[in-house]
């Protein structure tokens, strides 16, 4: 891995924590799932670049990193049509 490697990784994985807890300020305030499932995924893409950044052969295309990444979305999407259906019913 270059040097420049672990640097990029560890600013992302920042960003990811800075983001985090912008959506978990809004969250607090008003108990929103999406504002919660936002929080959810930059805490588990922080993590995923955190434990890509220790592993002994980065590897961006490990079927991990993708299922890592799938369950944040699959926390925004159950979120989105969450929001979307609450309230309707027959």
């Amino acid at each position: 891995m270059s040097r420049l490697a672990p640097f990029l990784l560890g600013f992302v994985a920042m960003a990811d924590l800075v983001a985090l807890m912008f959506f978990l300020r809004f969250w607090r305030g008003t108990r929103d799932l999406l504002f919660g499932a936002f929080a959810a995924f930059f805490l588990f893409d922080s993590a995923d670049r955190v434990a890509l950044l220790f592993s002994d052969q980065p590897n961006e295309g490990s079927p991990w990193i993708y299922i890592i990444r799938v369950l944040g979305l699959l926390f925004i999407l159950a979120a989105i049509l969450a929001k979307n259906f609450k309230g309707r019913g027959p």
